[in-house]
């Protein structure tokens, strides 16, 4: 009975770091800061863009991904706002203690993250469908000041749902890398 439970124990250690093995080498390096004031530079550009496409009534931006724009600053608004405010679900503990943790390691030793980008929050209200660029101006001006809010939030921050307790360096890197992550869907014409 203990030999078989060392062998499953042993089967799901070598899934867990070949896992680990597969996320490290599949990722390419972050080149840019990855900073809050650098995204919110990023966000700021694609404000300007938004608005230009708003008086023109001509596409200058758009989501190669399977959402639009709004639901994009949506998401990553959410993200941010729960990590002050608390996320509605989260995976297990022996989930966030193996691979959330080896996860957000491997992410953050290359300074960018890869995960599905249609992927909802778990327990997260539902995403708007709204296409107008007026709900996309509001959408990601509620993701600047997410942001904004979080660089001066000074309460206790609310675990992850994925990597569980994080310090507040570690979520503005996680954070940064959410948003490029999304933000690399985003196709911008001039």
């Amino acid at each position: 009975m203990q030999r078989r439970l060392v062998l499953k124990s042993l089967i799901a250690g070598g899934a867990v770091f070949s896992a680990a093995g597969i996320t490290w080498f599949s990722i390419s390096p972050e080149n840019q800061p990855l900073t809050i004031k650098q995204t919110i530079n990023t966000l700021n550009t694609l404000h300007m863009i938004l608005v230009t496409q708003s008086e023109s009534n001509s596409e200058y931006i758009s989501s190669a991904g399977q959402w639009k724009l709004g639901q994009i600053f949506e998401h990553c608004a959410q993200s941010v706002e729960y990590s002050m405010t608390g996320y509605p679900e989260h995976k297990s503990a022996l989930f966030k203690n193996t691979l959330g943790h080896i996860a957000f390691s491997a992410f953050s030793a290359k300074g960018k993250m890869t995960h599905s980008l249609h992927e909802t929050i778990p327990g997260a209200p539902q995403l708007s469908l709204n296409q107008d660029v007026s709900y996309y101006l509001s959408a990601l001006s509620r993701l600047r000041k997410s942001l904004t809010d979080f660089e001066s939030y000074a309460g206790t921050l609310m675990p992850h749902f994925a990597y569980g307790a994080l310090t507040k360096a570690e979520y503005e890197l996680a954070h940064v890398m959410h948003i490029n992550n999304h933000l690399s869907e985003i196709i911008t014409r001039t």
